[in-house]
């Protein structure tokens, strides 16, 4: 393998945080998809405004706070399904291309290891109901340091715990913000652009960009 170690986003990146609503879309109506897209962008634009305020609330905490807000937009839908929401978001699919890719790397001889902003509870459930458990030597939860992404100290868990230089750590992350902040760390950065997203922060390139971690395995 041709780093250390192979270091990955878990929420958009291993998981469909769009999950959760597609499970019960019929039920939510014709606002499903742009419910579920205001739900994810208000939990990351809570982490990023709470790190910037020095006020830390944990990814669960965020999680729920930006449901409540999105009801509140959507009044149509019905809040007697938050429990239920919440309860799958607990439970993400992993997308379809997630589980060989890690195997594989692991057969390699790869060390891996999952970087995200979730709740250790979250994370452990997650893996747990994707049916990854097993694969991963780490799982760092930025709840340690009680900060968010894009914050350095976050993308130091990884090379503190493991004693690795940052070029040793290939960085996997759909979010391209996220890959802005660990190419600035240090970190040899793959996108994973799924579905083909425009580029940006042009100034933090990613080394590589692929629609699908089967790629990783290409040489």
């Amino acid at each position: 393998m041709p780093h250390a170690a192979y270091v990955f986003d878990a929420y958009g990146t291993l998981f469909d945080v769009h999950s959760a609503v597609n499970r019960i879309a019929g039920r939510i109506g014709a606002d499903a998809v742009p419910f579920s897209e205001l739900w994810r962008s208000k939990q990351l634009e809570y982490s990023w405004v709470r790190t910037l305020m020095d006020s830390y609330r944990d990814f669960w905490s965020l999680t729920g706070d930006a449901l409540d807000f999105t009801f509140q937009k959507f009044p149509a839908v019905d809040r007697g399904l938050r429990d239920e929401l919440l309860g799958a978001y607990r439970g993400l699919k992993a997308f379809p291309d997630v589980e060989s890719a890690l195997r594989s790397l692991r057969q390699g001889g790869a060390r891996l290891a999952i970087l995200s902003n979730g709740s250790p509870c979250m994370l452990e459930s997650a893996v747990a109901a994707a049916g990854l458990d097993g694969l991963f030597d780490a799982v760092f939860s930025v709840d340690v340091i009680r900060t968010y992404k894009t914050s350095p100290d976050t993308y130091r868990l990884v090379t503190q715990r493991w004693g690795l230089a940052p070029d040793a750590v290939s960085f996997q992350s759909s979010n391209r913000w996220d890959v802005a902040g660990a190419m600035r760390f240090g970190f040899r950065t793959v996108w994973v652009n799924r579905p083909g997203q425009p580029d940006e922060y042009g100034d933090l390139p990613p080394a590589r960009t692929i629609r699908s971690l089967a790629e990783l395995l290409d040489p």
